[in-house]
């Protein structure tokens, strides 16, 4: 796990809906308190119509759920609303968390309709913490996912997280830059993400550097004497190709080679930015700069960088700001938290929401996903939510169907396979001692380099076959005949 503990700051256990402590309130009136429910938090889309997501942020629901308490000041908070028994709010003073969590781990591709995070436990624990479980899967598996698309359509070159003055709070700032980080940026623009992470952070100077000096040589000369070992100047601020590219040689020359150090590189935040870097490319290589990287910024998201590298830019790295702090195409990452399944005298009752809506229903019982992959390539094949319990063959042949349209079907051979969810807490004791974040990156880019080329595509992906197996499909098909 990383060091950095941001719960430290504030106990969250209060950020919760409201309902979620009057129906607590009611479940402890109605003497519900010991039956044990199943929740699974799960999404049903993925953003920008992608062909997978990211999973992110089990390291801070691990902070928040390790330190779940209420003071007095909560107490007497809920006292002052005069609908809360006094049996109740004695419950909240003696709270201590006792529930079984499950979560597929952080940097997994993940996919609609699968549970990310399983929740065991007394049904008004259970209740209380859907809201942060919600936000902070949500929040980081969309930054996660967001990042991904970038890193890719970049092709190899470098991206780094510039988002933090555009994000929606410092929070936003700060798990968004750990989530653009496992999602494939090698660094970011927020030193506190660096420092409590360990993530690099990356920059030199805004235009106002430039501004301040009488002339933008003068700038660039200062700043190439105070830091020559790693030199690299905004070019844009008045003029890119006049002025700009043949001061930072020209300071190149003067400055950083006298004090045996090359430099390191250009930064281009404005203007055509495809144009400006083929002739920018041109002007260093011609003064033997070859070695010298172009950055791009500017607005960037996934598919300007795509058409940048179509039209030819010569870019080797981007800084990518608001779009990706913020998801800007798609800024919800759906996730929601359902009960599924009733324990009561250690009996357990599937539970299923229907829906005309054919997406909104659930799919009940205490599950786990297990992952199939090719064992030749460890290319994914596909992934089937089994009951928990259920063991899948070791080795093939093992048919897989579509759970809606159930003559496609499919014969896996030649396979190995992993379960996806693995335990958080055990009866409330904090169980699983997670990779730090640089373990989480590698993971995910080993991962996602095995996908499917198809599954990767921007326009119209293949589809990741999620499916049910034959004992799950068939509690869920007789649930929804018997309501009909």
């Amino acid at each position: 796990m990383d060091k950095f503990d941001w719960t430290d700051k504030k106990n969250l256990t209060m950020l919760a809906d409201y309902y979620e402590f009057t129906m607590a309130n009611g479940y402890l009136e109605n003497g519900m308190d010991d039956t044990i429910a199943y929740f699974d938090m799960f999404f049903r889309s993925i953003p920008d119509d992608g062909g997978y997501a990211i999973m992110a942020g089990v390291e801070q629901l691990i902070d928040y759920l390790k330190t779940l308490s209420f003071d007095k000041e909560d107490i007497e908070y809920f006292r002052s609303k005069e609908i809360f028994s006094e049996k109740f709010l004695d419950y909240l003073s003696n709270f201590r968390f006792v529930c079984d969590v499950w979560a597929i781990p952080e940097g997994t591709p993940i996919f609609p309709r699968e549970p990310l995070v399983i929740v065991r436990g007394p049904v008004i624990q259970a209740q209380l913490v859907e809201t942060m479980i919600l936000l902070t899967i949500n929040h980081q598996s969309l930054i996660a996912t967001k990042a991904s698309r970038i890193v890719r359509a970049a092709d190899g070159r470098s991206v780094i997280e510039f988002g933090s003055r555009r994000a929606q709070g410092y929070n936003g700032a700060i798990q968004g830059a750990r989530a653009a980080y496992i999602g494939g940026c090698i660094g970011t623009s927020s030193t506190i993400v660096d420092r409590d992470f360990g993530i690099p952070a990356l920059g030199t100077m805004a235009h106002s550097w430039v501004q301040m000096f009488p002339t933008e040589l003068e700038a660039f000369r200062a700043y190439a004497k105070t830091y020559p070992q790693s030199c690299t100047l905004l070019v844009d601020t008045y003029n890119t190709l006049k002025t700009g590219i043949p001061n930072a040689i020209k300071v190149f020359d003067e400055e950083v080679l006298p004090r045996g150090f090359r430099p390191k590189g250009i930064r281009i935040d404005s203007g055509d930015i495809a144009y400006l870097s083929k002739e920018a490319r041109a002007m260093l290589d011609e003064a033997g700069y070859q070695d010298v990287q172009i950055m791009a910024s500017s607005s960037l998201d996934e598919f300007v960088i795509k058409d940048l590298i179509t039209q030819g830019a010569k870019i080797d790295a981007f800084g990518v700001g608001e779009r990706l702090i913020t998801a800007k195409s798609e800024p919800i990452f759906g996730g929601v938290y359902k009960l599924v399944a009733i324990e009561k005298d250690g009996v357990l009752k599937p539970k299923i929401k229907i829906s005309n809506n054919v997406e909104k229903i659930t799919t009940p019982g205490f599950k786990q996903i297990h992952r199939f992959y090719d064992r030749k390539t460890h290319t994914p094949m596909a992934d089937v939510i089994t009951l928990h319990h259920e063991k899948v063959p070791e080795e093939g042949p093992y048919e897989i169907f579509h759970p809606l349209f159930t003559w496609k079907r499919k014969t896996l051979t030649d396979y190995y396979t992993r379960p996806l969810l693995i335990q958080l807490f055990d009866k409330g004791k904090s169980v699983y001692d997670g990779p730090d974040v640089h373990e989480i990156r590698d993971f995910c880019r080993t991962e996602i380099e095995h996908l499917w080329d198809e599954v990767k595509r921007f326009e119209r992906p293949h589809e990741y076959f999620v499916d049910l197996s034959q004992e799950l499909w068939n509690i869920k098909d007789r649930m929804l005949v018997s309501h009909k």
